[in-house]
């Protein structure tokens, strides 16, 4: 698992039927860090501090072990603090 920080939605209006309607977000590690894409399985806003799975488990918490997700939020931090 990761700790990371929602930046920003992302919008992506044509994808594969597979991804259904999850939505996408853009994530980082810490502020200006490289940016990812997160599949947002619990509703999340900009600024959170989240914890995100990758690989298999990215896929599982999306919702199907055949869904096409790297990474995938599955929590949302109540208080962190990131110093």
């Amino acid at each position: 698992m990761k700790i990371m920080q929602v930046e920003k939605t992302l919008v992506s209006t044509n994808r594969i039927a597979d991804m259904g309607h999850k939505p996408l977000l853009v994530v980082w590690e810490k502020v200006g860090g490289a940016r990812q894409v997160a599949v947002d399985a619990i509703g999340c806003v900009p600024g959170d501090w989240v914890l995100c799975v990758g690989s298999s488990a990215a896929r599982e918490a999306a919702g199907s072990k055949s869904y096409p997700s790297d990474l995938t939020i599955i929590g949302i931090i109540d208080q962190w603090n990131p110093d």
